[in-house]
């Protein structure tokens, strides 16, 4: 795969990796569709001045995207990826996992790992701390969509929110991936990286991988109660493959 140089040239490539997955019934489409709308999000972001910095955000966002869009066709080719990115795609062959468990283990991999170098490959040679309040701003974006999805699965499964709140479990589930959390621990990362020599940097994201794709169990085997939880909700689920990610992408 060539790397993409623009957001449009995310925007059209996460479709491509949709259109695909529609065709091949393969739930790596639940993440790229989620992901897709944070895109567009940012876009909207960048061309509304929403940002301190457009076009170092773009940047930003391009850099960031390359990360999962080099891991997933990589995978495709049957070639090593990074440990997390690893697990996520893994999943995609298992039966059980619900939609809410692709796309966290997603996030697991792109927010916890690769959001951290993207940042930091971006303020190389400035202060990483000029970088904050946009950082930031990306969680707001992040946020406004928590919602979206939410009501989103509810279309996948009417009443899997019920279930979410009957078991204190399932929310502990949940709160152990918000994105808030992800997110800020993308930053100390971040700046973990930018304050190291060069020479230490392969090491600190060898070692950040691995303790990222160790968390990425609590998606995979939550627990016995959650997982019970977990598997009347996938009995549960509306419609193909297919029908799910048209739900996730309205």
């Amino acid at each position: 795969m060539k790397p993409v140089h623009t957001i449009d040239d995310v925007i059209i490539t996460l479709g491509n990796i949709i259109l695909e997955s529609k065709t091949n019934n393969n739930p790596l489409g639940y993440f790229a569709t989620l992901y897709r709308k944070v895109t567009i999000k940012v876009k909207e972001g960048v061309d509304n001045d929403f940002f301190d910095d457009g076009p170092r955000m773009e940047k930003l966002d391009v850099i960031f995207a390359n990360r999962y869009l080099d891991a997933y066709f990589t995978f495709q080719e049957n070639k090593t990826v990074t440990k997390s990115w690893e697990k996520a795609f893994n999943l995609s062959n298992k039966y059980w996992p619900i939609v809410l468990q692709h796309l966290l283990i997603g996030i697991n991999a792109h927010i916890n790992l690769d959001l951290g170098i993207a940042a930091a490959e971006v303020a190389k040679g400035e202060d990483i701390e000029n970088l904050k309040g946009d950082f930031d701003k990306i969680n707001e974006v992040l946020s406004s969509l928590v919602k979206e999805v939410e009501n989103d699965l509810a279309e996948i499964w009417p009443t899997l929110k019920k279930i979410l709140k009957w078991t204190r479990k399932v929310d502990d589930f949940l709160v152990d991936f918000s994105m808030k959390l992800a997110r800020d621990g993308a930053w100390e990362f971040a700046k973990e990286l930018s304050s190291s020599p060069g020479n230490m940097i392969t090491e600190l994201i060898r070692e950040r991988d691995v303790k990222v794709a160790e968390k990425a169990r609590i998606v995979i085997k939550p627990g016995f109660i959650v997982q019970i939880v977990l598997m009347i909700v996938r009995l549960g689920e509306r419609g193909t493959i297919k029908d799910k990610i048209n739900d996730l992408n309205e």
